[in-house]
């Protein structure tokens, strides 16, 4: 069984698997009569001809450790997941080792930011910490096979 450490999550860090989904430190302009704060175009939606769709998943909780077993991967499109709540979260990712995962990263979250997986990109399942938890996805719809999910011997990921 592999081990790995949790890490915090850097945008230079996350920068092979997609994109994080929070506030620069100066918005991109003004919007509303100067009272809302506009950051544009934080991630792109890969949708390879289908509609970019947007739904709430709601998941079950982890503790650490964690036991991954099960990576997933959407070929054709990128997935976003933004929490709905204020806690942190885990983000679990591996690059592709010629058609199947490789060595899993486990990232830590904050409160409040989300991530744009980049179209290809095996993750684990939605992981919130220690209390269930909502988040708001966007993704592709279309035809085409989406879905690749595969059982992996168990990683434990440690605080």
């Amino acid at each position: 069984m592999t081990t790995i450490r949790i890490e915090p999550v850097t945008p230079e860090a996350f920068a092979p698997f997609g994109e994080l989904l929070t506030p620069r430190p100066t918005p991109d302009r003004m919007i509303n009569a100067g009272r809302c704060e506009r950051h544009h175009a934080l991630a792109t939606v890969e949708r390879a001809g289908g509609e970019a769709i947007i739904s709430i998943f709601r998941s079950e909780a982890v503790s650490l450790p964690h036991d991954c077993t099960l990576l997933e991967r959407h070929p054709l499109g990128s997935q976003a997941f933004m929490p709905l709540g204020q806690d942190p979260w885990m983000s679990v990712v591996a690059p592709d080792d010629g058609g199947k995962p490789g060595q899993p990263r486990a990232f830590l979250v904050p409160a409040g930011m989300g991530v744009n997986l980049r179209a290809g990109v095996w993750h684990g399942v939605l992981t919130p910490l220690d209390r269930p938890a909502d988040f708001l996805v966007v993704d592709r719809e279309g035809e085409g096979v989406n879905l690749e999910e595969v059982t992996i011997a168990p990683v434990t990921i440690t605080a």
